[in-house]
């Protein structure tokens, strides 16, 4: 199995007036191209700060970063964008940060495209994601999981082959949460690389490789 990540001795701190606070300490692993994998653990065990590390928006404080064989720290910004432009598809937990509002549903997938350069075809990536017929409407007509399935869209519609998410289905009823545990399963069964950050159980469940997280330190892995 391909690794896409390879994490070696990672860790974040954050300085304050008052003291250093680490959030992310000695983490060392890999992340393989395929599957979901799921990082879990309680609020505050450095799960969304290892998954901005991961998706390039926040570097690391120290230790190495590998991105399919490259080291990120050592890419200049423009390096770094460009692969957070092109590769990296950043899903947040509350549906609305993920679109745009004053757009349509296929607007949205236009939008997404043309931040990454490309063209896409709309009603292909709906239909793919259980979503067509709905290109011409409004983000508000969408349920949240619906919003979710869209934002999973944009990334695909971007040319995204890895697909992060963080909490996806925190703000999210059961059946809402439900589309969005297809479309993971989906994604991943197409080739596609996702990671999750959860303490949902039944996104835990779902995952081919699960890493437990406690006070900023991996805990183990399964």
């Amino acid at each position: 199995m391909a690794e896409l990540f390879e994490l070696a001795a990672i860790g974040v701190d954050y300085h304050t007036p008052a003291d250093t606070v680490t959030a992310i300490n000695d983490v060392t692993m890999t992340v393989p191209e395929t599957g979901i994998t799921v990082f879990a653990g309680p609020s505050g065990s450095g799960k969304s700060t290892l998954l901005r590390v991961l998706g390039l928006l926040e570097p690391p404080t120290r230790g190495t970063l590998r991105f399919d064989g490259v080291d990120t720290g050592a890419l200049p910004h423009s390096g770094r964008r460009a692969l957070r432009r092109e590769r990296l598809g950043l899903v947040f937990q509350t549906p609305t940060e993920n679109l745009l509002e004053y757009l349509t549903v296929a607007e949205n997938l236009v939008a997404a495209a043309q931040l990454a350069r490309r063209t896409c075809r709309p009603d292909e990536i709906l239909d793919r994601l259980g979503l067509g017929g709905t290109g011409g409407w409004r983000i508000s007509a969408l349920s949240g999981g619906q919003q979710q399935r869209l934002a999973f869209g944009c990334a695909l519609a971007r040319g995204c082959s890895v697909l992060l998410a963080d909490e996806p289905t925190s703000q999210l009823d059961e059946a809402s949460a439900d589309l969005v545990l297809d479309t993971m399963r989906y994604l991943a069964d197409e080739g596609f690389t996702v990671i999750a950050v959860s303490h949902d159980d039944r996104l835990i469940d779902i995952g081919t490789r699960v890493a437990r997280m406690h006070d900023g330190r991996l805990d183990g892995i399964t």
